[in-house]
């Protein structure tokens, strides 16, 4: 059983390695930190959108809420997407797969990000304390909870994609 588990293991960290390499070489020309950071702004902004759209989420705004949550929503995608692919393995892949550079940015960005999620918990907690008597309190706070959930989500991909040098080519590495 253990040589099964282990040899699935293999196999799967191969795939990623190898999808991992097929994404290494897409969008070479976005690999400078101002590509980086123009993609950051925008998925910090889709992020207040969503946050915003959850706090509009009363009888009457319907139409706000939507716009602002799902609008945000469907900004976010694109950015979170872009900075997992430009930020490389430190943002998507096991620490197996990491050298040790790779491995100490992401042990550091996870930290901040693991960090950041509570304090959004905390903020959502609170929310939905404040909200509680409200009508329709148990549905706005689900959209605020998940809006909050996804900003939490992308803090380490926000981290990287401002923080991070730009790549070096490989022949000025020897």
């Amino acid at each position: 059983m253990r040589n099964l588990l282990e040899k699935h293991r293999k196999r799967f960290l191969d795939h990623l390695e190898e999808r991992e390499r097929r994404r290494a070489g897409k969008l070479q020309s976005w690999r400078t930190r101002r590509h980086r950071r123009r993609l950051t702004v925008a998925l910090a902004v889709a992020n207040l959108l969503m946050v915003v759209g959850a706090l509009f989420l009363r009888q009457g705004v319907l139409d706000w809420f939507f716009v602002l949550w799902f609008g945000g929503y469907l900004i976010w995608m694109v950015p979170f997407a872009l900075l997992r692919i430009l930020t490389g393995k430190m943002s998507s892949s096991f620490s197996a797969l990491l050298d040790e550079r790779e491995r100490e940015w992401r042990h550091r960005v996870s930290y901040v990000g693991y960090q950041v999620l509570i304090v959004l918990m905390v903020l959502a907690m609170c929310y939905l304390l404040a909200i509680a008597r409200q009508p329709h309190a148990a549905e706005r706070g689900a959209v605020m909870l998940s809006a909050l959930l996804m900003v939490g989500s992308s803090v380490p991909a926000l981290v990287l994609g401002w923080a991070l040098p730009d790549d070096l080519p490989e022949e000025n590495l020897a």
